[in-house]
């Protein structure tokens, strides 16, 4: 192992592996630290997304999804089927053997592109300096060029709620449950509990998710939202809105969770609690003493747009810094400053950035929702499209939601595209492609789109916003 490089990279997650490859592939010197552990304590890059987030969640999310089409669809289909049953300890063998192959793949990436990974802990030092504490406990002292910080963020717990890895579990214990509890409680209706409530409802859980705001996915767009709470309690999701809770207690019975909402005090009881009330910075053991480096009131790095951190060759990108925490954000952040540190040009755009939550149906947008473009005070206009007018949808049984453009009056101009239904994960990328050329309303409508598809959802829309739609009345 060498002691000297031109970029040291802390952290292997999402954002940190995307910064050393592309390093790598500019001809540099790279390393890159990262000290994950498995539940079993063995050692995988990749962080939380794809060891305990994005990629473990998405496996169970379509294999439960293939559990309930099997149950309530396929009979609609003529496919006849009889008792189906769950093998749960072959569900879970089957998403454990998709993360490894994931982890193990970053390994072979680094090797290409002559990166040098390093497993343990990593913590910054002044003047370019970090110290290296591999898993046997021995520390090293390295010096970089440049160093990228992408230490990702953890469960944020609760304090009236606290973990404790059997009966109040994170996200992560969520997703390696060896049996389906009988009444699970969600602590959080964001897009992490609202995934995993659905996950083991699917299964057949009892579950009731518990949310101390009064207004549902305050972030989407409302009109979305509303249909999406609809659908989440058509499939047996008790979700209960400005439900504040104060406290829980084990017994016999299971957990006990006391909560408040607008009607007094209640509780339920469940089997087993997943506190999803949102993440925070993995930042608390990334610093030494003198580096310079800022860390703000919430715990993230503070950066500029450019992930630059204000001190001469240290740069920080991805869940330890402001904006969304989404892979594809830390992602495009890291290769931008390892393009940026070899010279060449390097850019995010934040304003289309998308989001995606994967339950059924998916939602996913990018840009201003309806209520932020009103805020704004800028004239726009709305175009809708329903799936239940697609053939295409119709023909996949998945005929629920629709489709939203919102665009300027003045010049056209994209400023939001907000999806509910089959896909909708895909499709936004039509939206976001769109969005970063700058295309307007009309672009979309003249863009010839395969019939039948999904996307032509997204065509009609944009027709719809100016009352010129083909295959739904105009309104």
């Amino acid at each position: 192992m060498s002691d000297s490089y031109d970029v040291i990279v802390i952290g292997g997650g999402p954002a940190g592996y995307p910064a050393a490859i592309r390093a790598g592939q500019n001809g540099l010197k790279v390393a890159c630290i990262d000290g994950w552990k498995n539940y079993d304590g063995s050692h995988a890059f990749g962080g939380t997304c794809l060891n305990a987030g994005c990629i473990p969640s998405k496996a169970l999310l379509e294999s439960t999804e293939l559990v309930h089409r099997a149950r309530e669809e396929f009979a609609v289909h003529g496919i006849k089927v009889g008792k189906v049953e769950v093998d749960l300890a072959q569900m879970q063998k089957r998403k454990a053997g998709i993360v490894k192959a994931s982890t193990q793949g970053i390994l072979a990436l680094f090797k290409s592109a002559k990166v040098t990974p390093l497993a343990g802990h990593g913590r910054l030092l002044p003047d370019r300096k970090v110290e290296y504490t591999a898993l046997d406990g021995s520390v090293t002292v390295l010096a970089a060029q440049q160093v990228v910080l992408a230490s990702g963020s953890a469960p944020m717990p609760l304090r009236s709620v606290p973990f404790d890895g059997e009966r109040v579990l994170d996200s992560w214990g969520a997703l390696e449950m060896s049996a389906i509890p009988k009444r699970l409680g969600v602590i959080g209706a964001g897009v992490i509990g609202l995934e995993l409530g659905s996950v083991w409802r699917r299964l057949g859980a009892e579950v009731v998710v518990l949310e101390a705001m009064d207004t549902f996915l305050p972030m989407v767009d409302q009109q979305v939202a509303k249909e999406a709470l609809k659908h989440y309690r058509k499939l047996g999701l008790d979700i209960r809105l400005g439900a504040k809770v104060s406290g829980a207690s084990s017994g016999a019975d299971g957990v006990s969770l006391a909560y408040t909402d607008a009607s007094g005090e209640h509780t339920a009881t469940v089997d087993r609690v997943v506190v999803a009330i949102g993440r925070r910075p993995n930042t608390e053991a990334l610093l030494g003493e003198g580096t310079g480096v800022a860390i703000d009131e919430r715990g993230f790095v503070v950066v500029n747009e450019q992930c630059w951190t204000g001190v001469e060759g240290i740069y920080a990108v991805g869940d330890c810094v402001r904006g969304p925490m989404l892979a594809h954000k830390g992602k495009e952040e890291g290769v931008m400053v390892a393009d940026l540190i070899a010279g060449r040009y390097g850019e995010v755009n934040y304003r289309t950035v998308p989001s995606v939550i994967y339950t059924a149906p998916e939602i996913a947008w990018v840009g201003q929702t309806e209520e932020q473009v009103k805020a704004s005070g800028r004239a726009y206009k709305v175009g809708v499209f329903p799936f239940m007018a697609s053939g295409r949808a119709r023909a996949m049984e998945a005929s629920a939601g629709f489709a939203k453009l919102i665009a300027a009056v003045d010049d056209d101009e994209i400023l939001g595209v907000h999806i509910i239904g089959p896909m909708a994960g895909e499709l936004i990328g039509e939206a976001v492609l769109a969005m970063e050329y700058s295309a307007s309303a009309e672009d979309l409508q003249r863009t010839i789109h395969a019939h039948p598809t999904l996307s032509e959802a997204l065509h009609e829309a944009a027709l719809a916003a100016d009352k010129r739609a083909i295959d739904f009345p105009n309104r």
